[in-house]
């Protein structure tokens, strides 16, 4: 009994020290052998709250390193969850169930029963610790899987409870941690939402940086939403800004965020020399643009509208930081530049260019651009100097 709550105490401090399941998971298997468990395996599944992941499974076996398998939210994530022995717990309301094993009656409904006989396992267990109502998450599963004659004996099954109370808390904060992390990451950008977590909270807290503007934004939309269903409207949205998005952000840019139909992303620059930057901002348009037009071709053969998007590339200061009410915030970049950014951005249609480019930004390739006129932009003192690739 007192090493089972010794084993509790470690993992409440390693809860505390690890943002890594599997290394509690490790830890856990360890003790249990140690204590006389014949165990084969052991795993702890957790739901996720994140646009790709269902759920994960974090899962231990001997003579062999940790694995972890992810849930998607697509058919194979769904058909995934309703071939495993949790789904049959949820389904029947249940927190614990044991089958004995090998058994052909549960071997073809739930796959990972047969894999684990194949392995030798004679035992398997599973439990749920359910987190309360309105929580981020639903629960925790914890499993084992035991081989020998008996596999587990009924004292090592109730003993169990003296720990997974600590086991489900760590794995709560960890997960608790994570969906912070990434879910402000999805939702506001990796370097942005790095800010906000360093306590950059307060309206107003930020900085003025350099930075290569992209401003890109959707053609005739408005014209869309008058003749198609909202949800045609929102599916060929999404495709696009995922097409343009990607080179942005494989080029080291920050997509701060989606007006619309229009995207602002920047890319931090040198003030003393800005051309790196803004050599990533103009081969991430590019590669927008020639995606842009292959998911276009696409969606023409399949008797869908074409939608075109005009970009244009700026660089220059900008504030990045708090703006907003005190309890609404966005953390964005404004500014002169991002203003200059959209007025620009009015004029690809006049002059017939769909990627338009400051004097700023296009005197760092020369040989690239080519002057398509002055013009007077609104709310701008001066006159600008409007460029475009050379064709």
């Amino acid at each position: 009994m007192l090493k089972l709550q010794e084993l509790a105490g470690w993992i409440i401090g390693k809860g505390l020290s690890t943002n890594n399941i599997g290394d509690i998971l490790e830890g856990v298997a360890e003790g249990l052998i140690t204590l006389g468990y014949p165990l084969l395996r052991a795993s702890i599944t957790m739901p996720a709250i994140d646009p790709l992941q269902r759920g994960f499974s974090v899962a231990w076996q001997r003579s062999s390193s940790i694995s972890v398998d992810i849930q998607g939210h697509d058919e194979a994530g769904q058909e995934m969850f309703r071939r495993s022995p949790i789904s049959y717990l949820v389904a029947n309301g249940l927190r614990y169930g044991r089958w004995k094993l090998p058994s052909d009656e549960y071997a073809t409904l739930y796959p990972l029963l047969k894999e684990l006989s194949d392995l030798g396992a004679t035992d398997y267990l599973l439990k749920l610790t359910a987190y309360p109502e309105g929580t981020a998450l639903a629960g925790v599963g914890f499993s084992l899987a035991g081989e020998g004659p008996g596999g587990f004996s009924e004292r090592q099954i109730a003993d169990l409870d003296i720990f997974l109370p600590s086991l489900a808390l760590a794995c709560y904060r960890i997960a608790a941690t994570r969906i912070a992390t990434d879910m402000l990451a999805v939702y506001t950008g990796t370097r942005t939402s790095g800010r906000i977590l360093s306590g950059q909270t307060q309206r107003g807290e930020g900085a003025a940086i350099y930075a290569a503007i992209l401003l890109a934004d959707l053609k005739n939309f408005t014209l869309l939403n008058e003749n198609h269903a909202p949800n045609h409207i929102v599916a060929w949205l999404n495709e696009h800004f995922e097409t343009i998005g990607r080179p942005v952000e494989q080029e080291g840019g920050e997509i701060l965020k989606f007006m619309g139909d229009s995207l602002l992303a920047i890319f931090p620059a040198d003030m003393e020399n800005p051309a790196e930057a803004c050599r990533r901002a103009l081969s991430a348009a590019k590669e927008a643009q020639e995606a842009n037009a292959t998911l276009n071709r696409r969606r023409l053969a399949a008797a869908q509208p074409e939608i075109l998007v005009d970009i244009v590339l700026h660089v220059g200061e900008v504030f990045y930081g708090n703006v907003g009410a005190v309890r609404r915030l966005d953390f964005t970049a404004i500014g002169k530049a991002v203003n200059e950014a959209a007025r620009i951005e009015k004029l690809c249609d006049t002059v017939d260019r769909s990627l338009l480019a400051s004097k700023a930004f296009a005197s760092h390739f020369q040989a690239l651009f080519e002057k398509v006129g002055t013009f007077s932009l609104k709310g701008v003192t001066r006159p600008a100097e409007i460029y475009a690739l050379a064709e």
